[in-house]
């Protein structure tokens, strides 16, 4: 219940409604920036922004928020000893955070940053109490959890179930339910049953072939949203068998996107052009070519890397991703195809993987900032774990990512991150497969919009019933 430390898409999913951020970033209103533990904002120059904090907000266990527990949110994630480094890649552009008194935050960068009220509103920009976790310490506040937001953990079962309930002294509206409790389900039929019986008011990941069964119940619906989520692979560019960029090349030019999209996906999940989401806005590039299916260059270029047949396992598990596992056992088929001798390696939920013994695995890249920023230089860049363990860049991809972070001109932005998918296509550490859509049963007695993150608010602007 770390919220810098479980930035899983799951992980993500409960924390929301445990935690505030100092801005927040409005779903239902077009990505618009809106205050939220700060009541307001301004730049002063180029690497310098000023918030001032609500006054009366108080953290789970009472203490009061101020704008020393800011600082040590995002001083502890950048601590030369923290451990938490999913999260240091979201705000190494931090030079100082300052608390100029009990309600004023004072944020210095590096250089200058353009995305950086983006930054507050994002993942990992939860607000976390000081004084608490000084005292209890980062084990126990991982179990316990304490946050602003408009619920309190009661209590923690991790494989099974997380019981919340409504925070009576939250500074905002209160929510119109007093518990709320989530519930693992592992198994498609066994939650869609849950829901049709009304044990249930809204389940998750709905795989398409499931969404016929629930549209013709009385008493339930589906609500669907693309996600700002790419499904993509990873490769392990550092093993010895797919050290080849050539080899990498094909295994790429070897998926069938557009075929897995029909026959997976109703033909609803939608096609990427490139590591590119529309919501970069004048960041993204129409005119890209889709990511590429071609059977017959593929396997020219599985002759020309030297492959000689050697085994290349994906990994996945059996139901994290919805369709993860169908797609991989469609993809392996699409490999063998083209020479390539592949196989599924089926994992269970908390194996750990061993970096140096991983050859392929499913994943998927959040575009958290609504820039390329967020994705896909948070995912693949140079403070990436994919750089740290399976992947060295041409050191131009991250002089090109390191400048355009740092430059307020939106023209020169764009042009380096194109330049940036160039290499990236290029090298091929990996690639994209498709924007999923994803599918919520929900009981037509609640009315609750699903986002087009994983994020599951239950705040009372988004959450009412018939």
């Amino acid at each position: 219940m770390d919220p810098a430390d479980e930035l899983s898409n799951v992980g993500t999913r409960v924390t929301y409604n445990v935690y505030d951020t100092l801005i927040r970033r409005d779903f239902l209103d077009n990505n618009k920036l809106v205050p939220a533990l700060a009541r307001s904002w301004q730049r002063q120059g180029e690497t310098v922004l000023e918030l001032k904090l609500r006054e009366g907000v108080t953290f789970h266990n009472g203490d009061p928020l101020t704008a020393a527990d800011v600082k040590f949110t995002f001083d502890r994630i950048n601590a030369p000893d923290s451990t938490l480094s999913d999260a240091q890649g979201y705000f190494s552009t931090f030079k100082a955070v300052e608390a100029v008194d009990p309600l004023t935050v004072r944020i210095e960068t590096k250089e200058p940053d353009p995305v950086l009220e983006q930054r507050l509103a994002s993942w990992a920009s939860w607000i976390v109490p000081k004084a608490y976790i000084e005292r209890v310490g980062p084990q126990e506040f991982a179990q316990k959890g304490v946050g602003t937001g408009p619920y309190r953990i009661v209590r923690l079962a991790a494989k099974d179930q997380l019981a919340l309930e409504r925070f009576e002294g939250y500074w905002e509206e209160q929510p119109p339910i007093k518990t709320l409790t989530f519930r693992v389900i592992p198994e498609n039929a066994a939650r869609v049953t849950a829901l049709l019986n009304n044990e249930v008011q809204i389940i998750t990941n709905i795989p398409p072939d499931q969404v016929r069964t629930i549209r013709g119940a009385a008493n339930v619906e589906i609500r669907d949203i693309p996600l700002a989520n790419a499904h993509v692979l990873r490769y392990n560019a550092k093993h010895p068998v797919l050290k080849s960029a050539q080899l990498r090349q094909a295994l790429n030019l070897g998926i069938d996107r557009k075929l897995l999209i029909d026959t997976l996906w109703d033909g609803r999940a939608v096609q990427m052009r490139s590591h590119q989401f529309a919501e970069y806005g004048p960041l993204y590039n129409p005119e890209r070519p889709f990511t590429p299916y071609d059977k017959e260059r593929a396997r020219a270029l599985v002759r020309e890397s030297g492959y000689q047949g050697e085994r290349i396992t994906y990994r996945t598990q059996a139901d994290y991703y919805t369709n993860g596992l169908q797609a991989g056992e469609a993809i392996v088929a699409m490999w063998k195809e083209i020479g390539i001798n592949a196989e599924i390696l089926l994992v269970s939920a908390g194996d750990r993987e061993v970096p140096a013994e991983s050859m392929v695995a499913n994943w998927s890249n959040s575009s958290v900032l609504a820039d390329p920023d967020g994705s896909p230089w948070r995912s693949w860049g140079q403070e990436s774990g994919v750089q740290k363990n399976y992947w060295s860049a041409d050191p131009k991809f991250n002089e090109l990512g390191a400048e355009a972070r740092r430059t307020l001109d939106t023209r020169k932005r764009y042009d380096h991150y194109q330049a940036m998918l160039d290499i990236w296509e290029r090298e091929a550490p990996g690639t994209v497969l498709y924007i999923p859509v994803e599918n919520y049963g929900v009981s037509k007695d609640v009315n609750w919009s699903p986002y087009p993150f994983y994020y599951s608010d239950f705040r009372a602007y988004n959450l009412s019933f018939k």
